[in-house]
């Protein structure tokens, strides 16, 4: 059965992946500066208006941009964290500012920021997260990049008791019917979902 799952989801990360690919990069403006819109009105809404701290991350390549999301929640005058993966699919977390340098993951393909590095603690105080996914479909499944990160960290806030409000970013064309996405013991279904339509709410409230 688990076998079973993880092809479906290999297929769906495989198919989406390859639809990212042909993107635009007029496309791939418009979309940064939509999620940028109406990730930064959902972070006001959850803070009241006031500074606070949001998880982030780097969206590259075709993937859904967020450096306009970070740079628009900085600008309001809230912390931004940043993911960087450790040894045994852990995350660790550095406050992002303009000036921060990336680098090439070790572990992910992704760009990393440089700078002091926190725990799971300090990004469990985060008003809300913003995490990345390749399809999620109405029932809060989800289908991430493959390392098995998020599902941990995501884990580890469960086990502290921490439940923060989150939001997986992608494309509208990747928001699937429910059931379309299998769900294992370990996945951890998300609430909603930020596409360059809009905030979208899937299961509970946000």
């Amino acid at each position: 059965m688990i076998e079973k799952q993880n092809a479906a989801k290999d297929g769906i990360r495989t198919a989406h992946r390859q639809r990212r690919a042909v993107r635009s990069p007029g496309e791939l403006e418009a979309a940064g500066a939509a999620l940028a819109i109406h990730g930064a009105a959902w972070a006001e809404s959850m803070s009241g208006g006031e500074p606070a701290m949001f998880c982030v991350y780097l969206g590259i390549g075709v993937e859904p941009p967020t450096l306009p999301l970070i740079t628009a929640l900085y600008n309001h005058g809230h912390r931004v964290l940043l993911p960087v993966c450790e040894p045994g699919r852990e995350l660790s977390w550095v406050f992002w500012s303009p000036d921060v340098s990336f680098e090439r993951s070790r572990y992910a393909p992704i760009l990393e920021p440089s700078g002091p590095r926190h725990g799971p603690d300090v990004a469990g105080e985060a008003t809300a997260l913003f995490i990345p996914a390749t399809a999620v479909d109405l029932s809060g499944n989800r289908v991430g990049q493959g390392g098995g990160y998020y599902d941990k960290f995501l884990g580890h806030l469960a086990t502290a008791g921490k439940e923060i409000p989150l939001a997986a970013v992608i494309y509208d064309d990747e928001l699937l019917p429910a059931g379309q996405i299998p769900a294992e013991e370990f996945d951890r279904p998300v609430p909603a979902i930020l596409a360059p339509s809009g905030l979208r709410s899937l299961v509970g409230t946000v």
